[in-house]
């Protein structure tokens, strides 16, 4: 039975648990994908947010949370290869069907309207590093980090890799969230939280909206991955590890 939350879990443990609270996070701009491991407490400490009105919220979304999708609600509970299933059907599938049209979008907007918003070229610059960062770093993680994640999971011993532990590529992969989420806060940052300036055209209108959605895409894809799939892949490489030592020192 799931034991109940306080301002001593993480943020990310409240994710995982009730994917619902997420809603409350974003609202209140609480990082809890690359900043998922720290506290509730200390989430709200450093955002000067009233830590207990922010508790009152996810203990009202959880009570009257009924209708979650159920693929959220379960994901803490699959395998390791199904998570990278699902994060690379659902998650990598989003971005490669999205970042071309965002891109034609962004190149649009700022061509057309940048010489009136010169907030246009930093949001554009941002969305740039964004998208350059993204396509490579799916590719290693769907031809290097996930096969290593399913290979480890049918293991009965500790697999060999070129890259030595799976701790390695996983290490850069969170880096690599970082420096997504730090493009993400650039171009909220850039477009005044996605505001429609006045006189803004439906190309406008659906370029800012495409980039929320792309941002909270990715808040719950970045979520999954560092709070959830890496921590039990490492966790399970590290007792295959120890097992296989324990039978090495036994010989």
């Amino acid at each position: 039975m799931t034991k109940t939350l306080n301002l001593t879990d993480s943020v990310g443990q409240w994710v995982t648990e009730h994917p619902a609270t997420s809603r409350v996070f974003e609202q209140h701009r609480i990082d809890y994908c690359c900043g998922g491991g720290r506290p509730l407490k200390e989430a709200c400490r450093m955002g000067q947010i009233d830590a207990q009105a922010v508790l009152e919220k996810l203990l009202d979304v959880i009570a009257s949370d009924a209708g979650e999708d159920a693929s959220e609600n379960d994901f803490a509970s699959k395998s390791l290869a199904d998570m990278c299933d699902s994060i690379e059907a659902t998650h990598h599938e989003y971005l490669k069907r999205e970042l071309p049209r965002l891109t034609q979008l962004v190149d649009k907007v700022v061509s057309v309207h940048g010489s009136q918003h010169a907030w246009l070229e930093r949001m554009g610059t941002s969305f740039q590093q964004l998208r350059d960062e993204l396509v490579p770093h799916m590719l290693k993680e769907e031809q290097i980090l996930f096969p290593a994640i399913r290979t480890i999971e049918q293991s009965r011993a500790l697999p060999s890799f070129p890259f030595g532990s799976v701790d390695n590529p996983i290490r850069m992969m969170e880096h690599e969230h970082d420096i997504a989420g730090q493009a993400l806060r650039d171009i909220r940052a850039a477009s005044s939280d996605f505001t429609l300036p006045d006189g803004g055209c439906n190309t406008f209108r659906a370029m800012l909206d495409g980039l929320r959605e792309l941002e909270a895409d990715l808040h719950r894809h970045i979520h999954k991955e560092n709070n959830v799939l890496f921590p039990r892949a490492s966790q399970l490489a590290a007792e295959l590890g120890e097992a296989s030592a324990q039978v090495s020192a036994a010989r």
